[in-house]
């Protein structure tokens, strides 16, 4: 029923709405896709998960469940792509990435598993690589879910770092 609480401001529907209706119609496709953990993807859109890492126990109970999904998934034969999810929700940001040809659904995956991986790189104080990451990230994906987010994350990273923006970036202009 998802897609029939859509609702519209301003003639649009919220990107959050969007991905929800998305995920409900493969998950009600004759092609049944399992959706291990909805609602901690959905908390990972929203950085929930940089809360969860200040929260121990909270964390620990999220890296179970998490466990629990994989272990489920690996059971299920052709489920690939979906594990590849979970482990991108791991931490395991690399292997989504390499991943990236065999994704069919969730192309949002890899430019947020490449801001991911410039995050452990920034804590790791390797900041030129993860401002390669960020960009990268920034201007080779288009048209996925949340994008404008995951845009907006990659900026702020970015200006935490002072990388110089690209010059497009400085007029308001997108690269093409």
């Amino acid at each position: 029923q998802v897609s029939s609480f859509k609702q519209k401001i301003a003639g649009k529907s919220p990107p959050t709405e969007k991905f929800a209706i998305r995920k409900a119609r493969r998950y009600k496709a004759s092609e049944h896709v399992p959706l291990p953990v909805p609602a901690l993807e959905m908390m990972y859109m929203w950085n929930g998960f940089t809360v969860l890492r200040k929260q121990q126990e909270l964390l620990e109970g999220t890296l179970s469940t998490l466990t629990q999904a994989e272990k489920q998934l690996q059971e299920a034969p052709g489920n690939t792509l979906t594990r590849r999810g979970i482990q991108a929700g791991m931490g395991m940001w690399e292997s989504s990435i390499h991943s990236e040809k065999r994704i069919r659904y969730d192309h949002y995956l890899v430019p947020n598993a490449l801001l991911e991986l410039s995050l452990l790189y920034v804590g790791q104080g390797r900041n030129e690589e993860a401002v390669r990451l960020l960009r990268r990230a920034k201007s080779n994906y288009k048209n996925y879910s949340m994008e404008s987010r995951t845009l907006f994350r990659i900026h702020a990273v970015l200006s935490k770092l002072k990388a110089p923006q690209e010059e497009n970036d400085a007029n308001g202009a997108t690269p093409s």
